[in-house]
Order: structure tokens, then C-alpha cells, then sequence
């Protein structure tokens, strides 16, 4: 005999079109919005799918809302307990506070200071355990089995997928000639549910999914044909690092996707810049993911192509802190060491010809004590702003056609 919770098969696309009924107004239909910046690059239409300004800001708020809503009346009394780096979190919170339940959220440690603070304001009680998501999820099972609460998982569940499979409903609504789905990837139920949905309407769809490669466990576990654990996680985009996908959504991703693609921290990072720039969205590292995959290989995507914006909560020092990172991919930010005469007036010619290339100064910083240099020389280590990456090798051309000694860091 099947179990309803854990066969993938008996997610069909009425399931899917059933949770969007339940969803009503509990969730908004997020909005598209044209990318021209990326168009240039591809040659084709592109598109973004927001679920970044989704209530709680991520579209975990439809997987949870229909996951809690068909909880019997019983089930409810007893509460609910969930685990995860906050959107989930902050999903569950949300429709058990609609809907007058009791919920407790296990979070790793180092979990994202907004996402904690958004999820206590919707009424759930935050315990924190573990480093890791897989962390929390052993606590929060063994708090279900001590309490009777029942738990909501992030993503395995065939509730949770259907309702993130409204997410794919509206994509084929909106942009009616899609091509190309790009979504970004951490235990899969938002890419199993937006594949389910779309192939059950047109097969013809290339569904894509993008991981970061530090926390990458489709790959592997799509070669090894089960699901298999990472041993670890590096990455800077909590909303996606999942170590180990689940049974549902293994089957459904190997059974409906066309494709699983990795980006690197840097890609994600100039991924994130390039949103918040020229879209005017915020976006957290995770929701960046799949606009960075199109970033490193432009050629790869069949347009129209439809990009979702899967989360937008970043901290705001987290954010900081990758706008500068992604500055620096971009060659917008660029860090020189300079050997000049130790002789008066020359830092001031230095800084004269990094003026007349155009590059603005950040910082300067004098080093006298180094084996490199003799007595009579200085070095000095200069952080630049400039206009990208073409623009700073001219600068350093022009550098050293001066006759300074420089190089990069």
C-alpha cells in the first residue's frame, strides 16, 4: 500500500489545483516583472516570478498554509512544530496564527536575525538546535513524538509540494509561451512542485533547478539514484542549504526536472547585486540562485524564460556584506598594491593618475615594513571603486605604463 505522505504519484496536477483553491487569500499572486538587463544576455525574453514579496517573503507561506489547513480538528488541538532556517519558519507561523494553532519552530543556530524576530511575531515559539537544518529536524521529530504536536516539514510532504506548486500554475498563467522555469533548489519542494504542475500542462517546459555548490545534494543524489546526505554545507544562502533531500521530492525532481545546475558564492553574490540594482527587488542569496545561473551561462536558457525570486528575507548586515563581495566580483571594487618612491609628493601623483583614469578612492594604507621593498620605497595598498571590470584593468594598465610596480589582492 502507497503512503499518501511520501509517494510523489499521487501528487497530480488536480492536487496542485486544489491547494491553490484552499490557498484563497492567505497567500497574494505574486507578480512577473521583465528583466531587460538579462535579455540582453540571452538573446530572449526573461522574466521574474516574486515570490520575494510573497506574504512572509518567500513562498513558503503556500506549502504551510495548505499543510495546516487540512489538519483535522484534533490534530490542531495538539499544535504544530516545525524546523528551518526561517522562510519555513516564518511560513508556519503565519497560517497557524491565521488559523488559531499553536507553533513551536526549531531553527539552527546562526539562523538569520530577521527571520527569527519575523517568525516570534507571528506567535510561534523559536527553540534553536543544531548547526544544521537536518539539526533541527531531529529535534523537532523527537518534540513531535514527546508532545503530539504534528509536524510540518520544510519540503517532503505532498501538502507542502502541492501548495508550492501553485507557484507554477501562476507562472503558466502569466507568462503563457514560457520556454525555460528557473528555480532556485534546496530540498526540492518548490522545484517538484512547480515541475509537477508545469510537465502535467505542457511537457514541452525545460524545468531547471540551481543549488548552491556548497550545499549541492541533488547532484549526488540524482547519480547515486536515492537520496544521499552531504557531509557538509558552506554557503552564505540559508534559504537553499539543505543537506539531504527528501523522499517526495527526490522521485518528483528525478521524475520532472530536466536539469539541476550549481552556482559558486561569487555568482550568487553578483546575481543578488544585479537584482537589487537594476530590478529594484531585494532578494536573499538564496532567491538569487537561479538568476545567477543564468548570469554564468546566458546561452544555456531557451526563452521565454521565467526566473523565480524564491525568498527576499536578508539580514541587512548579511546584505551589506555581499554587495560588497558582489561589488568586488563585478570588478567594481578593486584592492591594489602600489610601490612608489618614499619621497614627498609621490602619493600624491598615485592618487593624480588614479583620479585621471577615473577610479574613486576608498581607503589608503601605507606599508614601509616589507622584504620586498629597499629603503627608499613605500608601498601602498590602495581599495578603489570603479566601474567594473574593464574599466579596472585600464587603470591598471595606465599604472604601469607610468612605470608603478602593481598588483592585485
Amino acid at each position: 500500500m502507497t503512503d499518501p505522505v511520501t509517494d510523489p504519484g499521487l501528487i497530480t496536477l488536480a492536487d496542485i489545483e486544489a491547494a491553490r483553491g484552499l490557498l484563497g487569500d492567505a497567500i497574494i499572486e505574486t507578480p512577473v516583472q521583465g528583466a531587460r538587463w538579462l535579455e540582453a544576455l540571452t538573446g530572449a525574453p526573461v522574466r521574474f516570478k516574486c515570490e520575494n514579496l510573497q506574504r512572509t517573503g518567500s513562498f513558503k507561506s503556500r506549502g504551510a498554509y495548505v499543510r495546516i489547513a487540512r489538519l483535522s480538528p484534533e490534530e490542531r488541538a495538539r499544535g504544530v512544530v516545525a524546523a528551518s532556517a526561517g522562510n519555513h519558519a516564518q511560513g508556519v507561523a503565519l497560517a497557524a496564527q491565521r488559523l488559531g494553532i499553536p507553533a513551536t519552530v526549531f531553527m539552527p543556530e546562526g539562523a538569520p536575525i530577521p527571520k527569527e524576530k519575523a517568525t516570534r511575531n507571528y506567535g510561534a515559539t523559536v527553540v534553536f538546535e543544531g548547526r544544521y537544518l537536518e539539526d533541527s529536524l531531529v529535534a523537532a521529530r523527537r518534540y513531535a513524538e514527546e508532545t503530539g504536536a504534528v509536524l510540518i516539514h520544510p519540503f517532503d510532504h505532498v501538502d507542502i509540494v502541492a501548495g508550492q506548486g501553485s507557484v507554477g500554475l501562476e507562472i503558466l498563467e502569466q507568462v503563457p509561451d514560457v520556454r525555460t522555469v528557473v528555480v532556485p533548489t534546496g530540498g526540492g519542494g518548490l522545484l517538484s512542485g512547480i515541475a509537477l504542475a508545469i510537465k502535467a500542462k505542457d511537457p514541452s517546459v525545460r524545468v531547471v533547478g540551481v543549488q548552491a555548490e556548497g550545499a549541492a545534494a541533488f547532484p549526488g543524489s540524482l547519480a547515486e539514484g536515492r537520496p544521499v546526505a552531504l557531509e557538509a554545507m558552506t554557503t552564505m544562502a540559508d534559504g537553499i542549504a539543505v543537506g539531504l533531500p527528501g523522499d517526495i521530492t527526490f522521485a518528483a525532481v528525478r521524475d520532472h526536472v530536466d536539469e539541476i545546475r550549481t552556482v559558486s558564492e561569487e555568482s550568487l553574490s553578483r546575481a543578488l547585486l544585479g537584482v537589487l540594482e537594476r530590478a529594484k527587488l531585494v532578494v536573499e542569496p538564496a532567491g538569487a540562485a537561479g538568476v545567477a545561473a543564468v548570469l554564468d551561462d546566458p546561452a544555456a536558457f531557451r526563452g521565454p524564460t521565467v526566473i523565480v525570486l524564491s525568498g527576499g528575507n536578508i539580514d541587512p548586515l548579511l546584505l551589506n556584506k555581499v554587495i560588497r563581495h558582489g561589488l568586488a566580483s563585478a570588478g567594481r571594487y578593486l584592492t591594489l598594491r602600489v610601490v612608489i618612491p618614499d619621497l614627498p609628493g609621490e602619493l600624491a601623483h598615485l592618487l593624480a593618475e588614479v583620479a585621471g583614469a577615473g577610479a574613486n578612492v576608498l581607503e589608503v594604507v601605507h606599508a614601509r615594513n616589507s622584504p620586498i621593498l629597499s629603503l627608499t620605497q613605500v608601498e601602498v595598498l590602495l581599495q578603489l571603486e570603479t566601474r567594473g571590470e574593464p574599466h579596472a584593468v585600464d587603470l591598471m594598465e595606465r599604472l604601469r605604463s607610468r612605470g608603478y610596480r602593481v598588483e592585485t589582492t
